[in-house]
Order: C-alpha cells, then sequence, then structure tokens
C-alpha cells in the first residue's frame, strides 16, 4: 500500500522504515532535504516538495502528517488539499488538539476528502516495539487503512483501534499522556525519597531493577528508568528542567470543564511548569512569610 508520509523526524523516520519492513511504498516530504536523503536511501521513496508528493501516487491518496501541531498542521492541510482527489485521506498522526482534528474534519469531508487522527504513541521505541495508535474518523477510510495501522502496531490486532469519530484519536491520546505525566511524577518522587535516604546507601538502579520482575508497579516506563539509571546513577550533568507538549494542559482543562477530579495529572503538570522557573518566585515568598510570622530563618544569596 502507498503511504505519503510528511514529516522525517525521528519518530517519523522510524515509522516510514517500519512501514517499509512491513512491505509499504513510502513516500515521504521533509524541509530537511538530508531526511529526505535518508528515507531515500532506506529503500523509500524521498519527493522535494508536496507537489511532487502527490504525483508518485498511482491510486487514492492517503497522506499521514507528522508536523508540530496547530498553525503547521493547518498549513499542511491547506497546501495539499489542492492536490487532493475526491476520497483521498488525509491522517493527522501529531499531538494536536482534539478540537483542531474536529475542526479539520468538517472542513476536509466538506470538500470531498476524508479525514482521520491519530493519537500515536510509542516515541523513539516504535521502530522496535510497534506504535500504539488510537484512531478517530469515519469507519471507511479506518478500515481502508487498516494495512498502515497493522504493520505499525506492536501486532495486528493488538496495540491499535477505532476509537470513535473524528477527534476521538487525539482526544484519547491527550488523556493518556495526562496519565503519563502523573506516572512519571510518582516514579520521580519515589526514587527522590530512596536517593534521599542516605544512611542506607540505596543503590537505585538495582532497586529500579527488582521492581521491573514481579511488582506491581513495574512497567515499560519503568523499564526505561531502569535503563536511564544504569547509565548515570546520579544523573550527573542534567538540568533540572522539564518540558510539556500540551497534552497534560488540555487534559486538565478538560477535567474542569467536565467537573472532574483530577489532582494528581494537575500537580504534575504544575511540576514540570515549576521545574522551568529559576530562584522561584513563589518559594521565596513562602520563605518571606514564615520569617514575617514566625521568625524562621531567611537564606539569602
Amino acid at each position: 500500500m502507498q503511504l505519503g508520509l510528511i514529516g522525517l523526524g525521528k519518530m517519523g523516520g522510524n515509522m516510514a522504515e517500519r512501514l517499509r519492513v512491513g512491505g509499504h511504498q513510502i513516500i515521504g516530504f521533509d524541509f530537511n532535504a538530508e531526511a529526505v536523503q535518508k528515507l531515500t536511501a532506506s529503500g523509500n521513496v524521498g519527493v522535494s516538495s508536496l507537489e511532487d508528493l502527490a504525483k508518485k501516487f498511482t491510486g487514492r491518496k492517503a497522506i499521514w502528517i507528522m508536523v508540530p501541531q496547530g498553525k503547521p498542521v493547518d498549513e499542511t492541510i491547506a497546501k495539499l488539499e489542492p492536490l487532493l482527489n475526491p476520497g483521498d485521506i488525509l491522517i493527522d498522526g501529531g499531538n494536536s488538539n482534539y478540537k483542531d482534528s474536529q475542526r479539520h474534519y468538517k472542513e476536509v469531508t466538506a470538500k470531498g476528502f476524508q479525514f482521520v487522527d491519530v493519537g500515536t504513541s510509542g516515541g523513539v521505541w516504535g521502530l522496535k516495539e510497534g506504535y500504539s495508535m488510537m484512531i478517530g474518523g469515519d469507519k471507511e477510510a479506518v478500515e481502508y487503512l487498516r494495512p498502515i495501522f497493522e504493520t505499525l502496531a506492536p501486532s495486528a490486532d493488538k496495540g491499535w483501534g477505532h476509537v470513535g469519530p473524528a477527534g476521538a484519536g487525539h482526544f484519547v491520546k491527550m488523556v493518556h499522556n495526562g496519565i503519563e505525566y502523573g506516572m512519571m511524577q510518582a516514579y520521580a518522587e519515589g526514587f527522590t525519597i530512596l536517593e534521599k535516604k542516605e544512611e542506607l546507601h540505596l543503590d537505585l538502579a538495582q532497586i529500579s531493577e527488582i521492581w521491573r520482575h514481579g511488582s506491581v508497579v513495574r512497567s515499560w516506563l519503568l523499564d526505561l528508568t531502569a535503563d536511564a539509571l544504569s547509565k548515570n546513577p546520579k544523573l550527573d550533568g542534567l538540568e533540572a528542567y522539564v518540558a510539556d507538549s500540551g497534552e497534560g494542559r488540555w487534559t486538565v482543562f478538560e477535567a474542569i470543564d467536565l467537573n472532574v477530579s483530577a489532582p494528581i495529572i494537575t500537580e504534575s503538570l504544575i511540576r514540570r511548569i515549576r521545574s522551568r522557573e529559576e530562584n522561584n518566585f513563589t518559594d521565596r515568598m513562602l520563605a518571606i512569610m514564615r520569617n514575617a510570622f514566625g521568625g524562621h530563618a531567611v537564606k539569602k544569596d
């Protein structure tokens, strides 16, 4: 099956390779010429423009978009629409807001095309392990793309599914990432408590390996944590700065809109934001208040 792929970064490149091995022809475009050359060298078809990408198809076009959410997706869809035929499918496999995907679906289908939103999880390990895919859109388009999903998934019948109408795929992925925030925060806090108990001389790498087998807290995330600790047990050279790509924020906003209490996900998001503040003003305010009412000492630079 032919698949157009726009965006050949680490994840997009790995997806292209997994699909190539699975027998599909990938027609790939990226503004990074080196990424296009790498795709061609691997046995796929690299092109230098969206127009060239569209011309390479011999039948119904299915084009997977892997670009940053928001304006880049809007602009990519706008550039592709003049190159499409009725029934062609646009797939947004990035981390778009589900409301944007619902809007794209309405706009695209009104012009005779089809739109599928795919919440994609697996990161840089997807090439080896396969990708988890949460899919929204019309049933016919999803079924047409089944060979693609079966190849990208961990196995043909596991790790992917059509979860609902347009926007549902990205909504489910949004909540997935919110849960991920909470899991990561819990692991980080637990390992920090272990690290601070200095008199016991605990080996965090060893403990993470113990927990990986038989423990109720075992997970793939713990597997990755154990591997990282084995390579850098003291986390030397790392800055305490944690980014967020948007999904955690959107999950918190949805929880508020739906009157759902989600304190763990919310606090994990707040902690990420706080990690970016140097000489944290909030903590300095707390210190000065404690000094004001209780005479507690204030540390100064």
